[in-house]
């Protein structure tokens, strides 16, 4: 189970407490990668303390990842009749 998933950058936010197993999560992190996610892992100590840091990693990361959607484009422009 991922602590947070952006679907549309394909990037997956994980929070390790002392309770991860480092081996453990990086065979998880080499099978979810393989699928093309990327991900980012941050301690709990970081979030408590570094909050600002943490969220400004998270930022950089969903803009240097590509939308995974963008280039889908509706067929035809939503009419009112559509809603």
């Amino acid at each position: 189970i991922a602590d947070f998933l952006c679907p549309a950058k394909k990037l997956i936010i994980e929070v390790d407490g002392d309770t991860h197993d480092a081996q453990r999560d990086a065979k998880r992190s080499n099978a979810l990668e393989a699928l093309g996610y990327s991900i980012i892992r941050f301690t709990n100590e970081d979030i408590m303390k570094n909050m600002e840091g943490v969220l400004s990693d998270i930022l950089s990361a969903l803009d240097h990842s590509a939308d995974r959607w963008a280039s889908q484009q509706l067929a035809r422009p939503i009419k009112e009749d559509d809603v």
